[in-house]
């Protein structure tokens, strides 16, 4: 069972968190809801968990109406927001234990669906919750979220703040997961994970700039890319916004990730450019499009 979602806004005090928002999450797929702070994710996945009631629009979670057959699509969906809410006063093995009673189950009855986690956390398991790390908190979350074995699964920012080692091996066990059937909706600002997705879209501001896979939203950026670097990295950004060719320019980890307005555009044209304003140890070399480099694109 997927998800569909039908021309669905909110507003907040005149405030648009979402606007006219459409997509399709195919059953056993997993989708990525990529974009910043504030772009709408959370207020769209309380709507899809029957959190709230959009203003407008309608949609279907595992094949149920998100207003008129709420109590079902609880049933039937795992939910971990981006705050750790778990009970932090009991322990591991109390939190599980108490979730498995609300929907009628036994972690022993859904083990072989948390086994995988289960057993990173389980030395843990008579520690209270709020006395966990980061990453122990994020497995227990998600096997809460799992307990009852659901058919389509949330996750708000799972892996915020959370340390590199604990976001790979996070992404590794969604992996596994999906091929037990469950349909994966998961949002991030993380452009990086987003490439670990089937298909993603990409939202600012209550709106969806694009809907396609990682590679192809890769390959639709419209102009050649340059990675720009100097021996003076501010002055470079300051350079690069005055230079009469410049289409963008913005900081790329040690780079500057640089595209021109000009259609015959060369290198060496910028390498002189800088020299002129005694930059030294420049290069400038084309690269590849990243899918941070589109959603830059896609929000001017």
């Amino acid at each position: 069972m997927g998800i569909k979602v039908i021309n669905i806004s909110k507003t907040y005090d005149k405030i648009k968190a979402l606007e006219n928002i459409s997509f399709e999450v195919k059953p056993g797929e997993l989708f990525g809801l990529i974009g910043p702070d504030g772009a709408g994710k959370t207020t769209l996945f309380r709507i899809l968990t029957t959190l709230l009631i959009a203003d407008t629009g309608e949609a279907t979670v595992a094949g149920y109406d998100v207003v008129q057959e709420y109590k079902s699509i609880r049933n039937h969906v795992g939910y971990m927001p981006g705050r750790f809410s778990l009970y932090q006063d009991l322990t591991v093995e109390e939190n599980l234990n108490f979730f498995a009673t609300i929907f009628g189950t036994t972690i022993e009855e859904n083990y072989d669906l948390i086994k995988d986690i289960y057993v990173q956390i389980e030395p843990f398991k008579n520690r209270r919750a709020g006395k966990l790390s980061g990453g122990m908190k994020q497995k227990l979350a998600l096997s809460c979220a799992l307990i009852h074995k659901p058919k389509v699964l949330f996750l708000d920012e799972p892996t915020t703040g959370v340390d590199p080692v604990s976001r790979k091996e996070f992404w590794e066990m969604l992996k596994r997961l999906q091929k037990k059937n469950i349909t994966i909706l998961v949002s991030t600002p993380y452009m990086d994970e987003a490439e670990l997705c089937d298909r993603i879209a990409l939202i600012t501001d209550g709106k969806i700039l694009e809907i396609d896979t990682p590679e192809a939203i890769k390959s639709s950026f419209p102009k050649k890319i340059y990675r720009v670097k100097s021996s003076g990295t501010f002055q470079l950004i300051q350079d690069l916004g005055a230079y009469d060719k410049t289409h963008s320019a913005y900081p790329f980890g040690e780079y500057i990730h640089f595209t021109s307005t000009s259609t015959d555009f060369k290198a060496k044209d910028l390498v002189d450019f800088l020299k002129e304003k005694n930059h030294s140890n420049i290069e400038v070399m084309e690269t590849d499009p990243t899918i941070e480099d589109t959603f830059m694109e896609l929000s001017k």
